[in-house]
């Protein structure tokens, strides 16, 4: 049963609070040791990765890597039900952009002044290929189809963690790095929006979101990026991703 005090919070809609965030991340941080559960800024990129996979995931399964990479099962007194509730809201959220092909804004943070762009996006994708790692749909069916955008994502992991994937990294080496961090995000959004098109294709006849056609071509070319709204955060340590094609 939920805390009396968590009850507003799990019962609420909508796009999650500033508020909101921390007490996830406080859920999280919260974990053991022996766990090794998803931050929020993971959980972003991890949820893109779910709902990209041409077949509905089911909750139950997807939920169970949050508290775990693994899936190991968290302590009796982790409240699992307001995890669940506030990580229901940003998947309801996100379904409904990745649907419609609308913008919308990842939960990433600068981490400090020094931070790379690719740096400070690298535990959003992290979370990403944690989920296309474990949902293999995705990358069964439309591997090749999705090589541009999925090197845009991946070229922000260290190349040893991409083992087997020549043509990956071969796509990797034509893209320029980020300037930005706004540039870095938007990509990861418009790299989202290619990869529906792909695997989550809309009715025929309806013409493209403008601007993803203005970016198509902008991580090779280093085009001007979009406004992209940051939330400006301290973070914590950065993941490193456990794997990923």
């Amino acid at each position: 049963m939920l805390a009396m005090s968590n009850l507003p919070i799990a019962n609420a809609t909508g796009p999650l609070s500033e508020v909101e965030l921390d007490s996830l991340q406080a859920l999280m941080d919260s974990l053991p040791a022996t766990l090794e559960p998803l931050d929020t800024v993971m959980i972003d990129g991890y949820l893109c990765g779910v709902l990209l996979q041409p077949q509905p995931v089911p909750e139950e399964r997807w939920l169970a890597h949050i508290a775990d990479v693994d899936g190991r099962k968290p302590p009796t007194r982790f409240d699992a039900a307001l995890m669940r509730a506030l990580v229901h809201r940003r998947y309801v959220e996100l379904n409904q952009a990745i649907a419609q092909r609308q913008w919308f804004d990842p939960w990433v943070y600068q981490l400090d002044d020094q931070a790379t762009p690719s740096e400070t996006v690298l535990p959003w994708v992290a979370g990403f290929a944690t989920a296309v790692d474990l949902f293999t749909g995705l990358m069964d069916r439309h591997e090749h189809a999705l090589l541009e955008p999925l090197a845009t994502l991946y070229r922000h992991l260290d190349p040893d963690d991409l083992e087997d994937a020549e043509e990956l990294l071969a796509e990797i080496e034509t893209l320029a790095p980020p300037e930005t961090l706004v540039e870095a995000v938007e990509d990861l959004v418009r790299s989202v929006l290619l990869m529906a098109d792909v695997s989550r294709p809309q009715a025929t006849g309806r013409a493209p979101h403008p601007a993803l056609a203005r970016r198509a071509e902008g991580a090779k070319r280093g085009g001007a990026a979009a406004n992209t709204t940051l939330a400006a955060r301290p973070r914590g340590p950065v993941n490193r991703p456990r794997g990923s094609r």
